[in-house]
């Protein structure tokens, strides 16, 4: 093989390693989506896509499949970003997707989520 041909080659394996590396969020972006998530999982509030609605846990659940599919591809890098991208509406059918909480009228879900962040972000830090 020649050296062009060797050169090349290299070229090509190191790209290919390059492009199937995925950079993760920062660390503040994981800890909040995290948090959003598990807000929602453990808020008791029904979630509705598409049309049904659905408990808390299954809400988590799919967030958190959106979530990973979004970070396979880096594409999400900020808890805006995320409740941009996975948490407001149907990737497939557009619709927008509602919380709705005991007592409360139903709400958009990034209206939700983006209270909710800004609750955890006036949060006081933990003592450590």
């Amino acid at each position: 093989m020649t050296k062009p041909a060797i050169f090349a080659l290299n070229a090509a394996l190191l790209f290919a390693v390059a492009a199937s590396v995925h950079a993760a969020p920062p660390p503040q972006a994981v800890r909040e989506i995290d948090q959003l998530i598990g807000a929602l999982g453990a808020s008791g509030c029904e979630f509705q896509r598409n049309g049904s609605w659905h408990p808390a846990a299954q809400a988590q659940q799919h967030l958190r499949r959106k979530y990973d599919w979004l970070r396979e591809r880096d594409m999400v890098a900020t808890a805006e970003q995320f409740i941009e991208r996975a948490g407001t509406k149907s990737s497939l059918s557009g619709r927008v997707y509602q919380v709705r909480c005991a007592g409360r009228p139903a709400v958009p879900s990034a209206a939700w989520l983006g209270a909710k962040l800004r609750e955890l972000r006036s949060a006081p830090a933990p003592v450590r």
